[in-house]
């Protein structure tokens, strides 16, 4: 299969995590994957995972407009149309610090990252989809159980990801005419480097730090995998796949 015969992803923070993960999936599926993050080497490494199959490594700083622009103008030069954006990149923020000593600038980068990021890339995607023949794609955004339900301690995480579930909705909303299926994916405690805490200790509603079941990161990869196959006339609008035993249904 060569490039231009595979479907063609983006997927951001793909250097770690379910973003390494779901690169992976889609690479060993026969996509052709743009891997976007902020470190080339890690990037490299996760291409490393699946030799031989088509992949392109582009750091990016999702919360740099330029640097969006570059990705996405350099997976269409190399693979030659967007099928598929998994808008993964994103940062818990400083963990565990109350929100009336949450330093403004740690606040704005979490905004930056994982809502102005999510936008922009969805925003590039989407010009490109509504533009390319055959017109059309589809955009995963990565959400969170906090999507839904906080954390202790995590306003700026979970204001930003309510929000992007807003624009899930807008987005999915607007891309009715042109073939572009948008929909969000919603995960809690996939065991990752991120999550590694959660199986020590995780601070709980009630005050209490207890330690919390995760799940394999392998079986979110998975179901990004299915939300990606569905043709354009289906569309998984909100998913929602966790460790079965954590602390979401009555959490707080």
């Amino acid at each position: 299969m060569t490039d231009r015969q595979s479907k063609i992803a983006v997927v951001t923070g793909a250097g770690s995590g379910i973003g390494r993960a779901v690169a992976v999936e889609l690479l060993h599926a026969g996509w052709s994957v743009a891997l976007a993050g902020r470190r080339v080497e890690t990037l490299e490494e996760t291409a490393a995972l699946v030799p031989g199959a088509p992949s392109l490594a582009v750091r990016t700083d999702v919360s740099r407009p330029e640097d969006v622009e570059a990705l996405f103008a350099a997976a269409v030069d190399r693979f030659g149309r967007i099928d598929l954006l998994f808008n993964n990149a994103g940062t818990f923020g400083p963990g565990g610090v109350p929100v009336e000593e949450l330093p403004y600038e740690a606040w704005r980068h979490v905004v930056d990252t994982n809502l102005n990021g999510a936008f922009l890339c969805a925003q590039a995607a989407y010009r490109r989809m509504k533009q390319q023949d055959p017109q059309g794609g589809r955009i995963i955004n990565n959400g969170s159980i906090s999507a839904h339900t906080p954390r202790p301690h995590s306003a700026a995480y979970t204001a930003t990801k309510h929000a992007l579930t807003g624009l899930t909705k807008s987005l999915s909303l607007d891309g009715r005419p042109y073939r572009i299926a948008v929909g969000q994916i919603d995960i809690g405690n996939a065991a990752t480097d991120m999550t590694a805490r959660m199986q020590t200790g995780a601070l709980q509603a009630n005050g209490e730090v207890a330690p919390e079941p995760v799940m394999d990161v392998a079986d979110v990869a998975r179901t990004v995998r299915h939300m990606a196959e569905l043709p354009l006339e289906a569309n998984v609008q909100f998913a929602t796949v966790l460790a079965t035993a954590m602390p979401y249904v009555g959490r707080g």
